[in-house]
């Protein structure tokens, strides 16, 4: 059934045969989203100022956690509560990346760990968490940051490639869809687009210049933003050359507006952790008596970087569950069904039991996708989270002040250096490595 396992369930005949590995995917992937919520929930200002009763969490039940009785993180329960989520969250996933290794199919016993006990899992993760919160304080929240910022850099390489491919797919469905119908309503749609994407970009780069920098001063930030502005400019001559349209017809201006957005979004979010005032009027630090030093209310604490990054995070996820990529490439990174070897009973085989609809096995020849790969996918995408709803935010060595770092700026800048460096490969392989198929 689709969500009891193999005892029949009240909502059975609401859900239609599906995969059990497509179902799979979505239930870890509910999981993730409900972990997120609770952690959003936690840095709501009226329940992080409740989160002190928790035993031991904060000053005053210093001997159960190793808190140290004179530092007052009353502002800081909020972080702290997200920080452990996402170490539950990440604990839970990579504890399935392990048991998971080397699962051929459905044969293997520990597949039915993957496709099953769905309450004894929820269980599990709901012990880590709680576990988590008794985690002793000293230096977790310091050496945790930075498990988040390598997970959270992964994770937005993830973001970037299947960010290449689906322009990619884009662009070349449509371009497709011109050629079969012969309509010009399709090459318009492109450019109207593609039009839009880089007038986004441009009113982006213009309102980052005006907010993050200065006349006098602000060199890092004016130095980013040209840098990013220039390389999205060469890539983008780049995707229309001759010489690339000749070993690739489909490479346009779609696919290269698409990765400027999404370049400019990742240089903005950058600047918004810059740990200058000046340079940076978004920036919030907390000290630990609890008030805010910021030009804006404390509802900044959690900033439209961090509301758009939670955005991509959902799609992102959403995009590794469900889809199978248009390129054989990417479903050998990833091994969705396209590549894997499962094929299993369809629908009108072991989907049904007395009129019953169920959840069918596609995974008797072999697994449909890595099941290692998709929990340390989930993992990372776990830390990243974590990474968001706290926006790249730690305590200084005190632990009395919560500031923005200039890691989360550089780890942002130099994934969004990768992401460009990764598309301008996708452009200039067919050139540089003749003998293989690009196709």
């Amino acid at each position: 059934s689709c969500l009891c396992g193999s005892a029949p369930c009240l909502l059975c005949g609401c859900c239609p045969s599906a995969k059990n590995s497509t179902i799979s995917r979505l239930l870890f992937t509910f999981f993730l989203f409900l972990g997120t919520l609770v952690s959003i929930i936690m840095i709501i200002p009226g329940v992080e100022k409740e989160l002190h009763k928790l035993p031991g969490f904060c000053e005053g039940s210093g001997s159960v956690l190793g808190v140290q009785p004179h530092v007052d993180c009353s502002s800081f329960l909020g972080h702290k509560a997200v920080y452990r989520m996402g170490f539950a969250m990440a604990a839970f996933f990579c504890l399935f990346a392990v048991l998971m290794v080397c699962v051929r199919s459905s044969q293997d016993p520990r597949a039915a760990l993957q496709n099953g006990f769905w309450f004894f899992k929820f269980l599990v993760l709901v012990g880590i968490t709680v576990g988590a919160f008794y985690i002793p304080d000293g230096t977790f929240t310091s050496v945790w940051f930075y498990f988040g910022v390598v997970g959270s850099f992964l994770f937005i390489l993830i973001q970037l490639v299947l960010l290449i491919d689906f322009a990619h797919s884009w662009s070349q469905r449509w371009l497709r869809n011109a050629g079969e119908s012969n309509a010009k309503g399709w090459y318009a749609a492109l450019c109207t687009v593609t039009v839009i994407f880089y007038a986004a970009s441009i009113a982006a780069v213009a309102l980052l210049y005006v907010y993050y920098t200065k006349p006098e001063g602000c060199t890092e930030g004016k130095a980013f933003i040209s840098i990013n502005l220039i390389l999205c400019l060469i890539v983008s001559i780049v995707s229309i050359l001759p010489k690339i349209q000749e070993a690739q017809p489909h490479s346009g201006l779609l696919q290269a507006s698409l990765i400027t957005l999404y370049t400019i979004y990742v240089t903005w979010s950058a600047l918004a952790n810059v740990p200058t005032q000046r340079c940076n009027p978004t920036l919030l630090v907390r000290n630990s008596t609890g008030s805010a030093m910021a030009t804006e209310p404390l509802t900044t604490w959690w900033d439209a970087p961090s509301i758009v990054g939670l955005v991509i995070f959902i799609l992102c996820t959403l995009f590794i569950s469900l889809r199978s990529s248009d390129h054989p490439q990417v479903n050998k990174l990833m091994l969705t069904e396209e590549s894997g070897a499962g094929s299993g009973a369809g629908p009108g085989g072991a989907a049904e039991e007395g009129g019953v609809r169920r959840a069918y096995d596609n995974e008797q020849d072999g697994v449909s996708y890595s099941y290692t790969f998709f929990h340390l996918c989930l993992l990372l995408a776990a830390l990243y989270i974590m990474m968001t709803l706290t926006n790249w935010y730690r305590p200084d060595e005190s632990l009395q002040v919560l500031r923005s770092p200039w890691t989360a700026v550089w780890v942002k800048i130099s994934s969004s250096w990768a992401g460009l460096l990764l598309y301008f490969w996708t452009l200039v392989a067919p050139l540089v490595l003749p003998d293989r198929d690009f196709s």
